[in-house]
């Protein structure tokens, strides 16, 4: 499925938003995952992961992507998390961008549904990814301009956020989520293979 997947006229990466804690937010933090957000029934250890993010896709799966292996760049120290994304320079537009969030105060999918109220323009709730909950967000929908951004819950306060970028020749022939979901289900395999 080579990749040639999201938007290059959206600039920046979709991460998850931490929502402001208030007595009522406090008190409810309790609850994870919270009304309505599906529990994570086999949680990932992702700790190595989120030391080495860009351990999360092989060369191979990275080859499978985008037909070639791409470059990874790392930033252990990004204000969302844990960072690894992949542009080839080949002038395609194409991207993969992956975040084991650090955003929401560790509440995993509870903070993204949570955000669906005051950040979010668009929520959708998947259906799992190799057995683990996901929803796709952003704070506006730029679908049609060729980028999707989801997270997926590795346990009830953890999650890692993909967002995919499609190449120039993709965008509007391509639904970027179909793309970001296969991309979220090798990084799935990833998690699983080292836990």
């Amino acid at each position: 499925m080579a990749l040639a997947a999201c938007s290059p006229e959206t600039p920046g990466t979709a991460s998850p938003v931490s929502t402001p804690r208030t007595a009522e937010t406090s008190a409810l933090d309790d609850q994870v995952p919270g009304p309505g957000v599906p529990k994570v029934e086999r949680p990932l250890d992702v700790a190595k992961f989120a030391s080495a993010p860009c351990s999360a896709l092989t060369d191979s799966q990275v080859s499978e992507v985008f037909g070639q292996v791409i470059a990874a760049k790392p930033d252990p120290r990004a204000p969302a998390g844990p960072t690894c994304s992949w542009d080839p320079a080949d002038g395609s537009g194409a991207s993969v961008n992956l975040i084991f969030s650090t955003a929401g105060d560790n509440l995993g999918l509870t903070g993204v549904y949570r955000a669906r109220e005051t950040s979010y323009k668009l929520f959708e709730p998947l259906p799992p990814i190799s057995g683990y909950p996901a929803v796709i967000y952003g704070t506006s929908d730029f679908r049609a301009k060729g980028n999707c951004s989801l997270a997926v819950g590795t346990s009830d306060r953890s999650t890692v956020d993909l967002t995919i970028t499609q190449s120039h020749t993709k965008v509007g022939n391509a639904d970027p989520c179909q793309a970001a979901q296969a991309v979220a289900a090798k990084v799935i395999s990833s998690l699983k293979g080292g836990n």
